[in-house]
């Protein structure tokens, strides 16, 4: 009996790329992995460093470089090159050059005969979504961001430690841009099913230190504490991803804090910004609509309108 190959496409064999790769052979998350750069050398050295792998993991993943025209018979196709941010610029600071590079990715991968699934990684990611959604024409489940995936990540693992717990025991979204203008949705963040508000009040004295604020903050810059560092951040993000490909692949209806095109939920139409959502075969299962505190609402609509601005700022989208 013939079985399908789940095949990933990685356009992109930079940090990102080949983190996520190397975080998808090690959790076996697909059977095919075709690196794509700009270089062809680039791609065929990442591929051939992965492949050195397959010795060590459970299961053999097939990992080899291609191009643009080989795109068609993907299932996943993950996007992470794009414009890096250059010291004392913001994400958005690279708007126009990501438009030029987002542009040039998706057009040829169209002419491939894809129909998959995208996932976006390059910043600013959200923006770069909704390039990828109105380029390819791509109905909005089947184009997805991780938007705020990884500073969900990064919330949890702080609170982890301030509550010496594991970080999985803990439920709770950062939601809008991936960038300054996020916001941590106190009022649903839940540890061990119970929600922190309720913890900090019962719990005064023992938690007297925990500002929340504090710890919102922390989640906001982390990613430019270790951008300003050592140049870059990829192993979490990497994981992000491969988190985020094995719900499409595995149909594993995971919720997760992804850049998804709105049409209606949050008061909100067409734009993308993190929000929680099912992620299945299909892409985007459904969104999650929050019942979000009247702060939270003005800090999301506050974030819709910086995303906004910038794509209205493009030349054309």
């Amino acid at each position: 009996m013939k079985v399908k190959s789940r095949k990933v496409a990685i356009i992109g064999s930079g940090m990102v790329g080949s983190s996520c790769a190397y975080s998808m052979i090690n959790q076996s998350i697909s059977d095919e992995i075709m690196m794509v750069d700009r270089t062809y050398d680039r791609a065929l050295a990442q591929a051939l460093d992965l492949s050195h792998c397959m010795d060590f993991t459970h299961t053999r993943t097939k990992v080899y470089a291609g191009t643009y025209a080989d795109c068609g018979p993907m299932d996943v196709i993950i996007i992470t090159a794009g414009a890096n941010p250059k010291p004392g610029q913001s994400r958005l600071d690279v708007l126009e050059d990501a438009q030029i590079i987002t542009k040039e990715i998706v057009t040829p991968i169209l002419e491939s005969g894809f129909d998959g699934v995208f996932v976006i990684a390059a910043n600013p990611v959200d923006i770069v979504t909704y390039m990828v959604w109105k380029t390819s024409g791509f109905p909005r489940h089947k184009v997805i961001g991780t938007g705020t995936s990884i500073d969900s990540s990064r919330l949890k693992t702080l609170l982890s430690e301030v509550f010496s717990i594991d970080p999985r025991s803990v439920n709770g979204y950062a939601m809008g841009e991936h960038g300054e203008s996020q916001f941590v949705a106190w009022s649903h963040v839940t540890i061990g099913g119970k929600p922190i508000l309720h913890i900090l009040s019962q719990h005064r004295e023992r938690f007297q230190q925990l500002d929340l604020a504090d710890i919102a903050r922390k989640t906001k810059d982390a990613g430019w504490e270790i951008f300003t560092r050592k140049g870059s951040t990829h192993f979490g993000i990497g994981s992000a991803i491969a988190y985020i490909t094995r719900s499409i692949l595995n149909d594993d209806h995971k919720i997760i804090a992804v850049s998804a095109v709105l049409d209606g939920e949050y008061g909100q139409s067409d734009i993308c910004i993190g929000v929680p959502a099912i992620i299945g075969s299909e892409g985007i299962q459904e969104l999650i609509e929050l019942n979000l505190n009247d702060e939270e609402m003005r800090l999301f609509n506050a974030s819709c309108n910086i995303i906004r601005s910038n794509i209205e700022g493009l030349a054309e989208v």
